[in-house]
């Protein structure tokens, strides 16, 4: 196996950084990356909201109250220089299989005739892709649901209406002196591919 096994067995959520900002070009490579995930007829429907350094404050602030903040398990997780918030968007989707070269598949008349939310399934993709891109490059990541303050955050970031709220990735360096917490679930082994995969049916 090659570098990608590596990177790919080496990835780890990350829940403690430190306050180094990460450079624009290094976040615009991650991103360039990423928007080569695998697209349903390229409609591409994803965006990434991206807060850096105080900008961060607006995401906590909406979704993890200052009086919460003291007994929040991950405090270092609040000193990721980089959040970035991606949203799909299922118009694109269903405007782009109404063009002429897609319309056959009737996709185009709306998202509730899709089989599966491609919107969605891409945009896991990409996040996927900039995860193990930012790990590539040496930087930590963190993906993780949004279960609270949605609502306010999307009115205080000015998010269109209609776009599907992913979670977040916080981004930045690992804290060095911070020892290695896992999460609840690090204990679970992992399924081996005899427990995965069903050849020739299930």
């Amino acid at each position: 196996m090659g570098e990608l096994d590596a990177v790919v067995r080496r990835r780890r959520m990350t829940r403690a950084f430190d306050a180094r900002p990460v450079p624009a070009d290094v976040l615009d490579r991650l991103v360039e990356l990423a928007s080569w995930a695998p697209s349903a007829g390229k409609s591409q429907g994803w965006h990434l909201v991206v807060l850096e350094g105080p900008e961060t404050a607006r995401f906590w602030d909406a979704t993890l109250p200052a009086v919460r903040r003291d007994s929040f398990t991950w405090q270092r997780l609040l000193d990721a220089p980089v959040i970035a918030l991606p949203f799909a968007d299922p118009k694109a989707y269903v405007d782009r299989y109404a063009e002429p070269d897609k319309a056959a598949t009737g996709l185009g008349a709306g998202a509730h005739a899709w089989p599966a939310p491609y919107w969605t399934i891409d945009a896991s993709m990409a996040v996927m892709t900039l995860l193990l891109a930012a790990e590539d490059v040496g930087l930590g990541a963190l993906f993780f649901g949004v279960f609270r303050g949605e609502r306010s955050l999307r009115r205080e970031l000015r998010v269109p209406p209609g776009l599907e709220l992913l979670g977040a990735i916080a981004l930045g360096y690992r804290a060095d002196d911070t020892p290695a917490r896992p999460g609840r679930s690090a204990g679970r082994p992992r399924r081996s591919p005899a427990e995965i995969v069903h050849r020739g049916g299930w």
